[in-house]
């Protein structure tokens, strides 16, 4: 009897111990995140019924328009998110801006899911002056078979150049089988290297641009442009939940090792799914080689310098 005394003792005393360091651990920090790739998404942008997730299998829970806003933005007051770059057609954008003028930035999707052309450039240097968009894009050329290099964008360039205007450029990959869908016949994967930028950049040499998915697949050329470029920025977005775990770590910690940390911005590129915003935090949470400096200069800093937030 006098063991068994002994070896309760023994417990309360452990459970006690831990319970004491558990409570010495500092909380996780509550940050201040800026997201520069989210969507301004309608309900009936991927048929009646919005498909699950295709990393957590959650079906979106909304129905209307109305609902896709405030889903959204409670998946982003939930997860800290302050300040929001949204891009789509100016209708859906405008939606997003009215529901929350103080987290969501305007972006000037193109081409935009409702098919619109581009304003004529007086059009664009208004909407501009007006606070209707702060962000050029995201430029989607590459569903269309074309490049930043398109003459067609020059002068638009030339005028966010001038102005300070961000351009942020789809590059990389789609979803599988896009090539195939009928808005995306000319989908080709080499329009996606961002290789394909330099001579813009060069033509441009203070235009400030963001790739957007960091360039993925194609690491040797990202990571050959931003030592180049001090004015190019990638952001990390869709990487971050949609590939493999493994994979994301590797290119990011690639670029991270580069010396690139300052110039990386976190992203969700949720799309269809709210959801995605959690998970897309939660994986540079985790990512055991980045430290607490890193995560929030990847989270925060390094996007209010490119955007001027500060």
């Amino acid at each position: 009897m006098p063991h068994l005394y002994l070896r309760i003792a023994l417990l309360v005393c452990l459970s006690a111990a831990r319970l004491g360091w558990a409570q010495q651990q500092p909380a996780p920090p509550v940050r201040r995140i800026i997201d520069v790739h989210l969507h301004a998404r309608a309900a009936a942008d991927y048929g009646p019924t919005p498909p699950p997730n295709p990393v957590s299998g959650r079906v979106p829970a909304y129905r209307t328009d109305a609902e896709v806003v405030a889903v959204t933005l409670a998946e982003l007051k939930r997860h800290h998110v302050v300040r929001a770059v949204t891009s789509g057609s100016q209708p859906r954008v405008a939606a997003y801006l009215a529901a929350d003028p103080a987290r969501i930035i305007g972006a000037l999707d193109y081409p935009d899911n409702q098919h619109a052309p581009l304003p004529d450039t007086a059009t664009f240097r208004r909407l501009f002056a007006e606070g209707q968009f702060r962000v050029f894009g995201e430029l989607g050329l590459q569903y269309e078979g074309k490049t930043l290099t398109d003459p067609a964008l020059e002068p638009y360039l030339a005028i966010c150049e001038r102005r300070g205007i961000p351009v942020a450029l789809h590059t990389g990959l789609g979803f599988p089988g896009i090539a195939y869908n009928d808005c995306c016949r000319n989908f080709r994967t080499r329009l996606g290297n961002p290789q394909l930028v330099e001579e813009v950049l060069i033509r441009h040499p203070r235009l400030k641009l963001q790739l957007m998915h960091m360039g993925y697949p194609y690491l040797a050329e990202t990571k050959a442009l931003l030592y180049i470029y001090p004015q190019l920025y990638a952001d990390i977005s869709v990487t971050n939940w949609i590939l493999p775990r493994a994979e994301f770590y590797s290119y990011l910690q690639a670029l991270v090792t580069a010396g690139y940390g300052q110039r990386l911005l976190y992203g969700s590129d949720q799309m269809a799914w709210p959801d995605a915003i959690g998970l897309s935090i939660e994986s540079v949470e985790k990512a055991p080689f980045l430290s607490e400096k890193q995560k929030q200069d990847i989270f925060y800093n390094n996007a209010a310098t490119f955007y001027g937030l500060r």
